[in-house]
């Protein structure tokens, strides 16, 4: 019997590389403590499960099963977020397969943006706008409350924007709208497009 461990992944730039869209301090916040929060959690959650299943432990098992959905979707949201961005630039656009399906789906890129940015502002409290696709590269604007309710299973994320508090309150304050608009000069429109062809 094997026990599975998630490590926190390095950022693929460095912490001050999404300024001034996104700051520094922001960003050693947000990897260093929250997501390795999250990682923590996942692992104690899997850690349970482990010794359980050895019969050294009793558990609450529907308490634990939360706790790993919780957890696990936060360190697996938070891997992909980071990857869904790189250094700003101006008039940010897709290019290549994604942007010939986004056009498709959407009708146009300025659509998406507007679907998506209004997903993102109306989270309810804590949570994730999500571009996602089905099986048949149909493309779904998504937000997730939390990491975990309002899931579509079988879907894959292609692009995630976190607008928990944490991600933006020391830069933007309460304007989470200003924060999702100026989002858009850092997405990392390679990393979805190979999200897209995977």
């Amino acid at each position: 019997m094997e026990i599975k461990k998630v490590e926190l992944p390095p950022l693929p730039y460095k912490y001050n590389e999404l300024e001034p869209v996104i700051s520094e301090r922001i960003m050693r916040l947000h990897h260093d403590k929250h997501h390795l929060a999250y990682v923590k959690g996942a692992n104690s959650a899997l850690e349970k499960l482990y010794k359980f299943r050895k019969g050294e432990i009793e558990i609450n098992v529907r308490e634990v099963l939360r706790d790993l959905s919780f957890h696990m979707n936060g360190h697996v949201l938070h891997s992909i977020f980071w990857k869904n961005m790189r250094k700003p630039e101006e008039n940010n656009s897709p290019g290549g397969e994604i942007g010939d399906r986004i056009e498709k789906v959407f009708g146009s890129f300025e659509n998406l943006k507007k679907e998506f940015s209004a997903s993102a502002k109306s989270v309810e409290g804590v949570g994730w706008a999500i571009l996602a696709k089905d099986e048949e590269n149909y493309l779904y604007v998504l937000n997730i409350e939390k990491h975990n309710l309002m899931h579509i299973a079988g879907f894959k994320p292609l692009l995630v924007l976190d607008v928990w508090e944490h991600a933006f309150y020391l830069d933007y304050e309460n304007n989470k709208a200003s924060y999702i608009e100026n989002w858009w000069k850092v997405v990392n429109w390679d990393d979805v497009e190979k999200r897209f062809k995977e």
